[in-house]
């Protein structure tokens, strides 16, 4: 029912305009002003600053991961995990942007290859190290290889899966440390790729802030502006069904703690607050708010407002995945989560949708 997202939203923000269909435009005439104004926030507000920061991130693990095969103790490695850590947020913010050039040549499925229920990633992680497959410690070599060997699942194995500590501190230049850091220097380029193509004068930025006829991506105001919404839209799906859904799906139901993403690492947690944040970022930068009229802007502060609530209870969530889905109290808390992410879609979806015009036919939702 709820397939992949990327592949969805690629769909929806189609780069070619007979790919819009007349009902994913908005009905009601949107000023092309404002719409300019809000695109160009977004892209310059949102986009590009949480590119960057993530390939910032990315590459402080990868420089911390090297410094770590080099003079290998407990301390160094903790400093990898904890630069691991705000790489999960960074990431977590900006992984909502799910269309342009993240999404072209494997980019996505190279950051992170998730989710993964035959674990798939476990299984060729564990045989590259079995193998001390030395390919795979070398950047170049190993983006050529499965996407699961070589983004963020992988280099979380690699610091908290079987052995870990054992593998990395064993001596210097150790195998397993290599491959983790060369894991994160590929992530690292995956994130340098994308923010320059971001960050192109005449690229992509341009296309998003300067609708128009000769537009190849968006003609009118009303088919960017339906883009944007669509990035929030399956953003909060993909908080719901990918990050929540997969492990706990309420009360009573059968629990699978271990397809939490970064489980291992107690970063489930993280990673979901930096989904939420960067929705709630991307909301307020671009200004969506002043597309609508006086007396439907209230929608815009109603999502902010769940948005916060969501933000403040996932902070309180056990980070122990499998004590958390056992536990009554923390149930609680992830039904509140799950409830929230609906709501949220609801009042992207159905309210700000139908505030700027969307055909009541017309729906970004994947299959509930």
């Amino acid at each position: 029912m709820r397939m992949i997202f990327a592949a969805g939203l690629a769909l929806l923000l189609s780069t070619t305009a007979q790919a819009q269909d007349a009902d994913s435009v908005p009905a009601v005439e949107l000023p092309p002003a404002a719409v300019t104004k809000v695109m160009t926030a977004a892209v310059n507000g949102f986009i590009r600053p949480g590119y960057d920061a993530f390939e910032t991130s990315a590459q402080d693990v990868a420089d911390k991961s090297a410094a770590l095969c080099k003079a290998p103790s407990v301390a160094n490695l903790n400093v990898v995990k904890t630069a691991f850590r705000a790489l999960v947020v960074s990431w977590g913010s900006i992984e909502i942007v799910r269309t342009g050039p993240i999404i072209e040549q494997n980019r996505f499925e190279r950051v992170l290859f998730y989710p993964d229920r035959k674990s798939t990633g476990l299984k060729q992680v564990q045989a590259v190290l079995a193998k001390k497959d030395e390919t795979a410690t070398d950047p170049a070599t190993l983006a050529s290889k499965s996407v699961a060997t070589q983004g963020l699942g992988a280099l979380e194995y690699l610091l908290y899966g079987t052995n870990a500590d054992s593998d990395l501190l064993q001596a210097e230049n150790a195998f397993r440390c290599r491959y983790a850091a060369a894991v994160a220097q590929n992530v690292a380029n995956v994130a340098k790729d994308v923010a320059g193509i971001w960050d192109a004068p005449d690229g992509i930025a341009k296309t998003w802030e300067q609708p128009g006829p000769d537009n190849p991506a968006f003609r009118t105001g009303g088919e960017a502006i339906t883009a944007l919404l669509g990035i929030l839209v399956h953003g909060a799906e993909a908080v719901r069904d990918q990050r929540i859904e997969t492990f706990y799906k309420g009360a009573g139901k059968a629990t699978f703690p271990k397809q939490a993403l970064f489980w291992r690492s107690q970063n489930t947690w993280d990673s979901l607050h930096g989904n939420l944040d960067g929705l709630s970022k991307l909301l307020a930068t671009s200004n969506m708010v002043e597309l609508l009229q006086e007396k439907d802007q209230p929608v815009v502060a109603a999502t902010q407002a769940r948005l916060q609530a969501m933000i403040a209870t996932a902070r309180t969530v056990m980070p122990n995945i499998e004590l958390a889905v056992e536990n009554p109290g923390e149930q609680a808390k992830l039904q509140s989560l799950l409830d929230g992410g609906k709501d949220v879609i609801a009042k992207l979806n159905d309210g700000y949708g139908g505030a700027i015009g969307l055909s009541s036919g017309f729906s970004f939702a994947d299959g509930d």
